[in-house]
């Protein structure tokens, strides 16, 4: 079975091309379960652990599979567990701090083409929510798209998809109800046949049953959220990429309770690029937005063109970025940063090269 059909493009073709690798094959992980990975190849979809070497690399901050990755694997003829021995670089990837007191990063999903920001259109509604997902969204390198889902249940859902819109700042915004199926055609564009969809949102949102409207077929379990404040159970608990009919492939993550930002200062700017556009145009270079003369940002509040719950959580974010660059070293994550793009930079250039020389190797 081709790989293609996993999201293989020339991309990844030239990453691999770029070295010898002996008798692995490329193969995505396309699930995980604990310390094992269910991956796919081109010789058959199976469960694979992780190689000594790869374990040991990963002690040292190299990078764990995580679903959505590519990597080389041995597939084993004796039909045993195949064997994961590198990760290859990323395209993007969708991280979050790790629960708790721990500076750590978590690898959500990797090498995503698109992420479905789900918020319901019933109490789960949050648009300050949405900013902080948005953030971490534009640092992966995935393009963001909010989905508004339970329209069914919303008399108002025009109102606050315009109120949505005002946040995404030219971000797709759809509202879609899975559960009648009504307007679930605006999700189209987005799922191109090899491209990778992952749905992110709070437990609660309806992506099961977006995921179960998408896939055709009910294959997730669906529970009901709370009324009194429309929180839900987990009923995914693992993520996992799925073949949709049309080609495309959908990773179904379970809710987050939390997202805790990594690293996130260019998605920062992205989401709230007016703000830093009209802080541009303040009369003094060091102003915080507190009553200073000539403030842009406060005149903005004063006509109603800023949302003042807007600028407030621009600044918890900050706030949050700043106390864990101080926990942490910024030399060190600059420098693993750029070396990354410098991987990505040189693969990109040998496949442009080798579209001039006319596709030849």
């Amino acid at each position: 079975m081709s790989i293609s059909r996993w999201g293989w493009d020339a991309h990844f073709e030239a990453v691999w091309n770029d070295r010898e690798r002996g008798n692995a094959l490329p193969a995505r992980v396309v699930g995980q379960q604990r310390k094992f990975w269910r991956i796919a190849s081109e010789a058959r979809e199976c469960w694979a652990e992780a190689t000594g070497r790869l374990r040991l690399a990963a002690e040292e901050g190299a990078d764990w599979p995580a679903v959505g990755d590519w990597a080389a694997a041995e597939i084993r003829d004796t039909g045993g567990p195949a064997l994961i021995q590198e990760v290859l670089p990323r395209r993007s990837r969708f991280v979050r701090k790790v629960a708790g007191r721990k500076s750590e990063e978590q690898v959500i999903a990797a090498n995503l083409d698109t992420v479905l920001l789900v918020c319901a259109l019933d109490g789960d509604f949050n648009p300050r929510r949405m900013e902080r997902y948005l953030a971490q969204c534009w640092e992966s390198g995935a393009k963001p798209v909010i989905v508004l889902n339970k329209a069914d249940a919303c008399s108002d859902s025009q109102q606050k998809a315009a109120e949505m819109e005002r946040v995404a700042l030219g971000s797709a915004v759809c509202v879609v109800s899975a559960k009648t199926g009504k307007r679930m055609e605006e999700l189209e564009p987005f799922l191109q046949q090899g491209k990778t969809v992952a749905m992110l949102g709070s437990s609660g949102v309806g992506k099961s049953t977006l995921a179960n409207r998408l896939l055709g077929q009910t294959r997730q379990d669906v529970q009901e959220v709370r009324e009194s404040d429309s929180r839900g159970r987990h009923t995914t608990t693992s993520r996992e990429l799925l073949l949709l009919p049309g080609g495309a492939l959908l990773m179904d993550t379970p809710g987050l309770r939390e997202l805790q930002l990594w690293d996130a200062e260019d998605g920062l700017a992205q989401t709230f690029a007016e703000i830093d556009a009209m802080a541009a145009r303040c009369r003094f270079n060091d102003c915080q937005h507190e009553g200073e003369p000539g403030c842009a940002v406060q005149a903005a509040m004063e006509d109603g063109t800023l949302d003042p719950a807007r600028l407030e959580n621009w600044r918890k974010l900050l706030r949050e970025q700043e106390f864990l660059r101080r926990k942490m070293d910024p030399e060190a994550r600059k420098e693993h940063k750029e070396q990354w793009k410098q991987i990505h930079r040189a693969a990109r250039q040998k496949y442009q090269q080798r579209q001039r020389d006319g596709g030849k190797r």
